[in-house]
């Protein structure tokens, strides 16, 4: 048994003192659903004072301080360096210097356009580094470290080299050290080795940075801090602000792989064709070349998903939810099981003691006693006791001392505490879980289901026949007394299950309390599948068995920590992409494993490493908000992606029928420029950042390419066919420019039509946007400077007609071929 000891004042140690005391009950939550209690006391021995002032000001002199860099995002160097410095950005920058030379300014608009996005995407970036940065302060923990004998918590950049870091369950081990202290301290190290079962750590263990407490309690040495600890390079990585790892990061990178497969044969040959093959002038050529090699890259695409993803941070920051990795925005949108921890998510951390019924004849009085010295006992109170200690004061006088006890352990499901009684008499008691305490069949239960049925909480405080830590302590336990608990519901959780259930999204909660009582509290909120909780103990042990009862049932109870990984893996092995939420130790491996990992802000620290989300307000209503940012995001990428690789699609092509029929390609840069400004880089601008409610679909490459495909296809052979028609219609001096204006025209109706099938469904100010790009464009028609500068008139009557009738036929083949592909492809 664990003896309990004083500090050097002879008092027991307050339980403030902590990193998860008063002001942070909610932190300590290795009780999974019971959290019944988690009792620690650290010796105060005079060796375990810590550092004195003196020597904390020494070791920061000479440099022996944690100073890791701050955890988010990259820097501003980073950021310019990340979006200048791009495979297309290059590209592009080479031939712009190419045009500065060789044509007027008005053929190298499409450099300063380049610019202007570039300059749009390192803004909008910085905006949302600075949100992040903000953010990550706002969710830090603080260590409480021991100094001059006093525990204080201070932030991790400033702890030193040898100060004395206390640990509670839920406490994440911050650098590399020596075990100090120990009371039945274990430590889960699965996020640095793997293993999930937690190590038990004796005075002179080491610690690894990285790791953290499940159980029990104490105090460890640093003896490693800033860069040399073992997890540090690896946590600076991992939360990284990054822009990667997401399908639709991924498809968009496959799409630019095969678009610059096929434009370097493509160019090349254009190259041949417009410099040696037709005997134009040298400048003249190599603007048509530059004109026709420009728009056959998608850089817009690249900028635009980095500046929609940057935005989404910045929204979300303003609702006090921190994005760690930025693909989690987009992976909760594909997200179709969530996966609800019931403490904290449906409930509210608060909980009130309604009544303490005495069994076995034990007298009322006395269980008060028992009960205020056993809240009495515990420095780190979490809802649950912290309730019982609200409606039972500790016992007064000097009886009623501490000699041992037993930490919480979410496997047994009860801790313990063992006194010597104001007679001298000495007692050990067990608080937790009356299934697990009660044997089968004990006529108690009966009560206990029907009070579980009501939705409320009970646990069952029984008289331990042995020793608290003797493997069989709760063999014969004698019970004495069920406290009877009501949980608060959160008010808004009501609506945001019914927001999942009507996106169709699947959500059930994984609880370690009780199972009837779980789902008396879900019927509650409306939830459907309510009415037939499910106790984890009786879950097959089979992973398909198991995935086949995750899927036919919401609510379950009684579910061990390593129970929640195998209930998320069984539904991934599904095919269903899972989302988990939690606050405690005990959720950490699931969160680990589950696609998206959801953390509340007021959640142990072990739970906001491992988390992609953390919800800073504690409010199970923000991921509403996170979902629809996401759905925001994915389906408005999509539909913009089309656009650009309409252009990618019909500017290779237009390449390579040129080759084919030897003649001059039809554009100057400025031409395709200002087709690209208003078919394409406005619109898509204002598209991407709009409302989309749309839920996420996989398959990005597949799904774009199967509209721009066809759509490139028509747009290239109605433009080529009105050049070639232009080409017999027109001769002698500035014929050429007449051809180009022909098709220019046909061009950018079919694209206008293209945008127009984007913009579905129509708004407002959708219908507003696609009409004023159709009359920025005839400005462009009717003012004399402008069809000089653009180079664009339209000679006649005849062939303008034409190139208009050319573009009507082409806009209703695309049409058709729309329809046809949703047709055959449904979402």
């Amino acid at each position: 048994m664990t003896q309990r000891a004083l500090d050097p004042s002879g008092e027991q140690r307050p339980g403030s003192s902590g990193p998860s005391g008063a002001g942070r009950p909610a932190t300590i939550d290795a009780g999974a659903e019971l959290d019944p209690v988690h009792p620690v006391k650290l010796p105060d021995a005079p060796a375990g004072r810590g550092l004195t002032a003196a020597e904390v000001a020494e070791r920061i002199a000479r440099g022996e301080v944690n100073d890791v860099p701050v955890r988010s995002s990259r820097s501003l160097t980073e950021i310019v360096r990340a979006n200048v410095f791009t495979r297309f950005n290059l590209i592009i920058g080479v031939l712009w210097l190419i045009m500065l030379f060789v044509a007027p300014i008005q053929d190298s608009l499409f450099g300063f356009v380049i610019i202007a996005n570039t300059g749009i995407g390192i803004v909008q970036e910085w905006r949302a580094k600075k949100t992040l940065d903000s953010l990550a302060v706002i969710g830090e923990a603080k260590p409480t470290v021991r100094r001059d004998g006093k525990a204080a918590e201070i932030h991790t950049s400033e702890i030193v080299l040898g100060d004395l870091v206390e640990l509670g369950p839920g406490d994440k081990v911050v650098v590399d050290g020596t075990v100090a202290e120990a009371d039945s301290l274990e430590v889960d190290e699965s996020l640095l080795t793997g293993e999930a079962d937690p190590v038990l750590k004796r005075a002179g263990d080491p610690v690894m940075s990285g790791s953290f407490v499940v159980a029990g309690g104490g105090a460890f040495t640093a003896t490693k801090v800033g860069r040399e600890a073992y997890a540090a390079q690896l946590a600076e990585e991992a939360s990284r602000f990054t822009l990667v790892r997401s399908e639709l990061r991924t498809g968009i990178s496959t799409i630019l792989k095969y678009v610059t497969w096929m434009m370097v044969p493509t160019a090349i040959g254009l190259v041949i064709s417009q410099l040696v093959v037709k005997d134009n002038n040298l400048k003249d050529s190599i603007a048509r070349t530059v004109g026709g090699i420009v728009p056959m890259i998608p850089e817009g695409l690249v900028l635009l998903t980095s500046v929609a993803f940057a935005i989404g941070v910045v929204r979300l920051g303003r609702k006090q939810c921190l994005v760690q990795e930025l693909p989690a925005i987009e992976g909760l949108a594909r997200v179709d099981v969530v996966c609800l921890d019931k403490t904290g998510t449906l409930t509210e951390g608060g909980m009130d003691v309604t009544e303490v019924r005495a069994l076995s004849g034990t007298e009322e009085p006395y269980l008060r006693r028992v009960l205020g010295a056993f809240g009495a006992s515990e420095p780190r109170p979490n809802a649950s006791l912290q309730a019982i200690i609200d409606a039972y004061p500790a016992p007064d006088g000097e009886g009623w001392k501490v000699t041992g006890t037993l930490p919480f352990s979410s496997a047994r499901k009860y801790s313990g505490a063992a006194f010597d009684e104001d007679g001298g008499r000495a007692s050990a008691w067990l608080l937790g879980a009356p299934d697990v305490l009660l044997p089968d069949g004990d006529p108690a239960l009966t009560e206990i289901e029907q009070l579980n049925e009501q939705g409320l909480r009970v646990l069952l405080l029984a008289r331990a026949r042995g020793e608290l830590d003797a493997p069989d302590s709760a063999e014969g336990a004698e019970p004495s007394a069920l406290v009877v608990l009501e949980q608060r519901l959160r008010p808004d959780a009501g609506d945001t299950l019914a927001y999942f259930a009507d996106q169709r999204v699947a959500t059930k909660v994984i609880s370690g309390d009780n199972a009837v009582s779980v789902g008396a509290v879900a019927a509650k909120l409306g939830m459907p599948g309510a009415e037939h909780p499910l106790d984890a103990r009786r879950l097959p042990t089979d992973p398909d068995e198991m995935a086949t009862a995750m899927e036919d049932n919401a609510v379950f109870g009684r579910v061990t920590p390593q129970q929640k990984r195998e209930m998320v893996a069984a539904l991934q092995s599904r095919g269903h992409t899972v989302a988990m939420t939690g606050d405690g130790v005990n959720d950490v491996l699931a969160l680990k494993d589950a696609d998206i990992g959801v953390s509340m802000g007021s959640g142990s620290e072990a739970t906001r490493a491992v988390a992609q989300i953390v919800l800073l307000n504690n409010s199970f209503a923000t991921l509403p908000s996170v979902v629809a940012e996401g759905r925001r995001v994915i389906g408005n990428i999509t539909r913009v992606a089309t656009l650009f690789l309409t252009k990618t699609v019909y500017s290779v092509l237009l390449a390579v029928l040129v080759v084919c029929f030897q003649v001059e390609y039809p554009f100057l840069p400025r031409h395709l420029t200002l087709l690209s400004t208003l078919t394409i880089g406005v619109p898509a601008f204002f598209l991407a950042l709009a409302p989309n409610k749309e839920r996420a679909h996989p398959h990005f490459v597949r799904r774009v390419m199967r509209y721009a495909t066809p759509s490139g296809v028509i747009a290239a052979a109605a433009t080529f066919a009105t050049y070639l028609i232009a080409r017999h219609h027109y001769s002698g001096t500035g014929a050429l420019d007449a051809e180009t204006s022909a098709a220019t025209l046909t061009l950018f109706l079919v694209s206008m039509w293209v945008l127009a099938i984007i913009a579905r469904p129509y708004t407002w100010w959708r219908i507003c946007l696609v009409a004023a790009m159709g009359l920025a464009f005839l400005i462009v028609l009717v003012v004399p400077w402008l069809q000089e500068f653009f180079a664009l008139k339209l000679v006649g009557a005849r062939m303008p007609w034409m190139a208009v009738g050319i573009a009507v036929l082409a806009s209703a083949a695309l049409e058709y071929v729309w329809r046809l592909v949703s047709r055959r492809f449904p979402v």
